[in-house]
């Protein structure tokens, strides 16, 4: 969600005696005076307490429960001065217009920017609403935890989401939820806006990075593993997952955030839909929904997405909130309401449960209550939403445990997890070229020079929502390793490691070394600032590896970067190596590999365009009658490329039966071996192709895959399932009036150069 980011620079001052009074570790909500209600007793079933605090609740109150304020309008001026919470801002948010829920956006967050800090930070908010309500009901408190508790200055960072799509590692995306949820709850906070299940194909998109890929199946995967991760994190304090930005957010217009798109219902429902149930079905609390309109309607205003989709088709039973300000946007920007309450009725109707309208908590309220005077919302529509809200609450445990412990915030975040960090950058890190052997790097290598303005700028290697939203703020240097302090440190002794200081230098130093490694990529940003209507390497970088190429020395180029990029005069080099954004222990990842420390097994989620104007680029193009250069799937490297230091074969594919029914599961069995000489990862996909269809398919399609470790010279085989969902798509003419199903015929499952064909009758 976007934040003001110049006005947020000024963060939250907390007052000592705010914060000291917001020590204790756990406190529960007060039951009324000689009243004793079931709602208050830890013991009944939630059902039963959500309905007896329902029954006390005035209108006033369930709309409150409604909207999600920013914490910085309790705060100063009570706009965006920052500063110590003001009282009276405080009453007008959490009393007098009863918000439900308090978020900080984009990393507002306190003056001092420590875990404790954020702890106490959150308590006096949830102290405030607790101790001042007339029903003491606790705040859930929100917070965009992206890539670790990224907006935490001391926390550990996680590598950005396209970098973890390319590990193909659903364990290691899950444990990377969970770590980030511990951190998360370790400062009080109780709501994750996390993951983000869109897909990316658009490589211009400024959000590409902060989806697993373009792949439907592998973000689906993995944005469900980041939902288990995260709900199902150890510890007393428990935290929401949100599956966002639903649904369709991938797809704008012109490759610029938020611009709205146009698809077919066909696509719409076999391509872009499924990697959200996926994350659903995993079991997630909330779903944020996607800020932009697709097929000439807003998503927020959309009764066919928020309730016939999603609710009715998925099942979904918890929360749905609005992404920032964009419920009063279908007034404002989209002009599809004629007031602020005919725009909150649109929302809330079409499904909206929760509306995160950060700037006016009074606004909201009285947009919906005008609208229920109006008899454009329904009461019992209210109830079913403050249903879910508090179902939620509950759920966490808020009512029994609103605070944490600030004084163990510090050691529970500040370098929490690294190992596990290090690990998710490891298996994230692609190579894409190794001519020669350039890697790993020779134990005999004595001078090594690394050039670029990105090898020793660990901010931009985090990119954006990192800190600030914007990527880390002037002034503040993120904890962590940068690419050259890792080789530095991981270099053998007896081996020289040169820091070019220019590119004149960088040229002169490699004249007599043994190798360069140049470090090249794209400042961070975030959202329609990271748009990039040219995605491609920029000049001066492409112009500083052409220079080094020509020195006729072997050269490494490394990529830090959210998307793939062009890389014209800077493509060719002997090795390439593309580190996506990898967070705080990036750089030991980078040379993790470099070294041969670790055996490179990380795949492409996101294939990557030869040049610029080819937007958007994926693998799962149709096929058609086009014969112009570069009109068909023509990538530089294509999705799921990835080398590693040993080699593989896939030797068998075989399927349970040669036929299957529509409704079958397709049991696959393919084996593989290592037939090099060390020990490695081995991303296993199996492709499905289709002889002949009425509805146009994609050469290949992803529909099942897999991670094995294999011993040098070892084989194994794996199994694998393909549910018949996998092969399903709607049927029909252009106008997709067909119902999605599999399609009697021919399907061609695919591992490697190995095929096997299962027959669907």
């Amino acid at each position: 969600m976007p934040t003001n980011a110049r006005r947020l620079r000024t963060r939250t001052l907390l007052t000592l005696a705010t914060a000291a009074a917001c020590v204790a570790a756990v406190a529960s909500v007060p039951a009324q005076a000689g009243d004793n209600p079931t709602y208050t007793n830890a013991n009944a079933p939630v059902d039963v307490r959500v309905k007896d605090l329902l029954k006390r609740m005035t209108l006033d109150e369930k709309i409150g429960q409604m909207d999600q304020i920013s914490v910085v309008r309790m705060q100063g001026d009570c706009e965006w001065s920052g500063g110590a919470f003001t009282e009276s801002c405080m009453k007008n948010v959490l009393v007098d217009n009863a918000a439900g829920s308090v978020l900080s956006g984009g990393g507002a967050g306190p003056a001092v920017n420590t875990p404790s800090n954020w702890a106490a930070m959150v308590n006096a908010v949830q102290k405030y609403a607790v101790e001042n309500t007339r029903l003491h009901i606790p705040v859930i408190y929100g917070v965009d935890a992206v890539h670790g508790h990224n907006n935490v200055l001391g926390a550990t960072i996680f590598p950005q989401e396209i970098g973890l799509g390319s590990t193909w590692d659903p364990a290691v995306v899950g444990d990377a939820g969970a770590a980030t949820a511990k951190a998360v709850a370790a400062t009080g906070i109780d709501w994750n806006f996390a993951p983000v299940a869109d897909i990316a194909r658009d490589q211009r998109w400024g959000r590409y990075y902060e989806t697993y890929g373009e792949d439907p199946l592998l973000s689906g995967t993995l944005a469900a593993a980041a939902v288990s991760g995260i709900q199902g994190a150890d510890g007393a304090k428990k935290v929401a997952a949100t599956v966002k930005h639903f649904a369709g957010y991938g797809e704008p217009g012109n490759g610029h955030d938020r611009v709205p798109g146009d698809v077919s219902l066909r696509y719409l429902q076999d391509t872009l839909l499924p990697s959200y149930k996926q994350a659903i079905d995993a079991g997630a609390m909330s779903v944020m929904v996607n800020s932009g309109a697709i097929n000439g309607i807003p998503a927020t205003g959309s009764h066919y997405l928020l309730t016939d989709v999603l609710r009715k088709q998925f099942g979904f039973k918890g929360v749905v909130v609005s992404d920032w300000a964009d419920v009063s946007a279908l007034q404002t920007s989209y002009h599809v309401a004629a007031d602020y309450p005919a725009a909150v009725a649109k929302a809330v109707n079409a499904g909206l449960d929760m509306a995160m309208e950060p700037y006016d908590a009074q606004g909201f309220t009285a947009a919906l209550r005008t609208a229920v005077q109006r008899h454009l919302v329904s009461t019992k529509r209210i109830d079913e939403s403050v249903t879910r809200i508090l179902t939620m609450k509950f759920r966490l445990g808020l009512f029994e445990h609103p605070y944490v412990d600030a004084s163990k915030a510090d050691s529970r975040v500040i370098g929490a997890d690294t190992a596990l960090a290090r690990q998710a950058a490891d298996e994230s890190q692609v190579l894409l070229r190794n001519e020669g052997g350039v890697l790993p790097i020779s134990s005999g290598a004595k001078k090594i020079v690394v050039a670029g303005s990105y090898a020793d700028d660990i901010n931009d290697q985090a990119g954006g929502w990192t800190v600030g939203w914007q990527g880390v703020p002037d002034g503040v240097t993120l904890p962590g390793t940068t690419v050259l302090e890792g080789i530095k440190e991981a270099a053998p002794s007896g081996t020289s490691v040169v820091r070019a200081t220019s590119a004149d230098d960088a040229v002169a130093q490699a004249k007599d070394a043994d190798l360069t490694v140049v470090v090249v990529g794209e400042k961070a940003a975030a959202e329609g600032s990271a748009d990039s209507p040219r995605p491609e390497l920029s000049a001066d970088q492409q112009a500083l590896v052409k220079s080094l190429k020509a020195t006729g020395k072997p050269v490494v180029t490394v990529v830090l970067a959210g998307r793939p990029l062009v890389l014209g005069d800077a493509d060719g080099t002997q090795g390439l190596l593309m580190s996506w954004l990898p967070g705080s222990e990036g750089g030991h990842a980078v040379a993790d590999v470099l070294f041969g420390k670790v055996n490179p097994s990380g795949r492409l989620s996101a294939s990557w365009p030869k040049d610029i104007g080819n937007e958007p680029l994926y693998y799962q193009q149709l096929p058609g009658t086009n014969a112009g250069p570069e009109s068909s799937y023509d990538a530089a490297y294509r999705f799921g490329a990835g080398l590693s230091y040993t080699s593989y074969s896939f030797d068998t594919l075989k399927a349970g039966s040669a036929t299957a029914r529509t409704r079958d599961t397709i049991s696959l069995k393919v084996g593989v071996s290592n037939t090099g000489d060390r020990a490695g990862d081995l991303v296993v996909p199996v492709y499905v192709s289709q002889p002949t269809s009425d509805v146009l398919a994609p050469p290949t399609k992803l529909v099942a895959f897999t991670r094995v470790h294999l011993a040098a010279g070892r084989s194994t085989t794996v199994t694998l399932k393909v549910p018949p969902n996998r092969l399903a798509v709607t049927q029909g003419d252009i106008d997709g009036s067909g119902p999605q199903q599999v399609a009697p015929g021919a399907y061609v499952f695919t591992a490697g150069s190995v095929t096997t064909t299962v027959t669907v009758r």
